[in-house]
């Protein structure tokens, strides 16, 4: 239930990461993709370096955030990048939400004002948990499914350590679902072709990936494991929520969602 509960919602934050109304307002202060969207997740962390973004992003090829971290700082301060992001979801989601949000918002908030009593260990969530909550009711929306969604990316972190997985293999055990292109993955993150074919290489000398790149019944078991631990840790932001409002919960944003998948908000959906 609880992974029900944030993937009912989750394309209400996801999106911000492939709107075209962020890709613009990024543009407008100088930078290009990457560097927009680096910034814009780590502005709630303020100036940071490229270390404290490796640590808390997790997957992406170390060089790419180099690449872009510190830098993009000289361009634009974490400030005007706070609100740039907060413009672009207003206007994007502006664009395929109803005006009505006020049950499924606070139902939403309630759960992330909880998660806020749990900030031990979780320093991307923290930084964000620490901004105000914004007037706007789409954006109270959007602000309340990016904490619930940073919360549970912290613990599904640690879920990782826990388990000896790194960033690469943690993306090479994903495409191995089948659920996902592997060079999808790969490219966004950075990853070349012969760094992705070590860590194949790896996890199929581990027995975790088999020789279809699919994963083996090991493999899955760690998967398993690694998703559950995510979940289990998640638990704590909606357990402030009765049973029922769970159902109602994902009953009043699963059309929601649906309206940002065919507003053509996230890639391959328009």
């Amino acid at each position: 239930m609880i992974r029900t509960l944030f993937r009912s919602l989750e394309p209400v934050h996801g999106m911000i990461y492939f709107a075209p109304e962020a890709d613009s307002r990024y543009a407008s202060a100088g930078l290009d993709r990457p560097g927009g969207y680096f910034a814009s997740r780590a502005a709630a962390l303020g100036a940071v370096g490229a270390e404290v973004v490796i640590a808390t992003f997790y997957n992406f090829n170390p060089a790419i955030v180099r690449a872009r971290i510190p830098q993009v700082w000289e361009k634009v301060t974490p400030q005007r990048m706070l609100e740039l992001r907060w413009e672009a979801a207003d206007e994007a989601l502006g664009k395929v939400l109803p005006d009505d949000l006020k049950e499924i918002t606070e139902l939403a908030k309630r759960a992330a004002e909880r998660s806020k009593e749990m900030l031990s260990g979780r320093p991307l969530f923290a930084a964000h948990a620490r901004l105000p909550w914004p007037d706007e009711p789409r954006l109270q929306l959007f602000h309340a499914q990016t904490l619930l969604r940073e919360f549970r990316g912290d613990g599904h972190l640690a879920a990782l350590l826990r388990h000896g997985i790194t960033g690469i293999e943690a993306l090479v055990l994903h495409a191995a679902t089948g659920d996902y292109p592997a060079e999808v993955l790969r490219k966004t993150r950075a990853w070349s072709e012969e760094q992705w074919a070590a860590t194949v290489a790896d996890l199929q000398q581990r027995g975790l990936v088999g020789e279809d790149q699919l994963l083996t019944d090991k493999g899955r078991e760690l998967r398993n494991g690694i998703e559950d631990d995510t979940d289990r840790m998640a638990a704590y932001a909606y357990d402030v929520l009765s049973d029922q409002e769970k159902q109602r919960f994902v009953e009043l944003a699963a059309p929601l969602s649906k309206a940002v998948v065919e507003g053509g908000l996230l890639p391959g959906r328009r």
